[in-house]
């Protein structure tokens, strides 16, 4: 992992205020009745209308500007016509790129609903997020973080999708190291000040192993339970990490 400097965080900066701005636009327009498409076309037109470039054309093959996955989909899923239906558990999962940089950033909703076993679930996966984000400090390892996470999900009753992980993030849209949702405290890469990465919880509600559909992109877990997704860039801070993609704070 590379330390940035000054100037590349502030693009950084700029580029996770993108990325949140847009999950922000798309996850309050989750409603029944919206599809993937538009809400992919928020997404699209939330990126370019703040000046930044769509992160996920540089995957080769990929021609959306986001991943919407529901239920069972666990993550990169392709946008499409189906409706989303009241009950649905639906995450939003997308990049931005300023100037050459790029963040990451995903979160779960339920959609208009007050299922209680669904909502503990994400409000699970949410709270796994931010205790792995406390972990991104310097002097800390990568496995303060998968463990952090894991202990939260898995305490819990769920499962970390062992296949999935978070990674580095910055001049490209995926770069080392990978940070698993799982594993041991005090292994792993040392983290550093300066350091950027992209903090995932994957996880479902019933098992760790996902099939990859016939579109050749989606995932989706093997037993058919539910899945969630929240994910965040951040800066490796001193003393705390700097979450530049948090949409409740734009």
């Amino acid at each position: 992992m590379k330390l940035r400097n000054k100037y590349e965080l502030s693009l950084m900066r700029k580029s996770g205020g993108i990325s949140a701005n847009a999950l922000k636009k798309a996850v309050e327009s989750l409603k029944s009745g919206i599809t993937g498409l538009e809400l992919d076309k928020i997404v699209k037109d939330e990126i370019y209308r703040l000046g930044g470039e769509l992160s996920y054309k540089t995957v080769p093959g990929f021609d959306w500007a986001s991943c919407i996955t529901i239920n069972e989909q666990v993550v990169h899923g392709i946008p499409s016509n189906r409706k989303v239906e009241k009950g649905d558990l639906v995450s939003v999962d997308l990049a931005a790129m300023y100037k050459g940089w790029h963040t990451d950033t995903a979160w779960s909703v339920l959609v208009e609903d007050g299922d209680s076993k669904k909502a503990e679930f994400l409000s699970i996966g949410e709270e796994a997020l931010w205790l792995g984000i406390k972990q991104a400090v310097d002097g800390k390892r990568i496995g303060d973080i998968s463990n952090a996470i894991q202990s939260k999900v898995e305490g819990a009753g769920h499962k970390i999708v062992r296949s999935l992980v978070g990674h580095g993030v910055g001049r490209k849209l995926h770069e080392d190291p990978e940070i698993p949702g799982y594993g041991e405290a005090g292994t792993g890469e040392l983290l550093k000040e300066g350091m950027t990465i992209a903090i995932e919880v994957i996880y479902t509600m019933g098992t760790s192993e996902v099939v990859l559909g016939e579109d050749g992109w989606t995932y989706s877990s093997v037993d058919g339970s539910p899945a969630g997704l929240f994910e965040m860039t951040v800066i490796v801070g001193k003393k705390e990490a700097e979450v530049l993609t948090d949409w409740r704070r734009v």
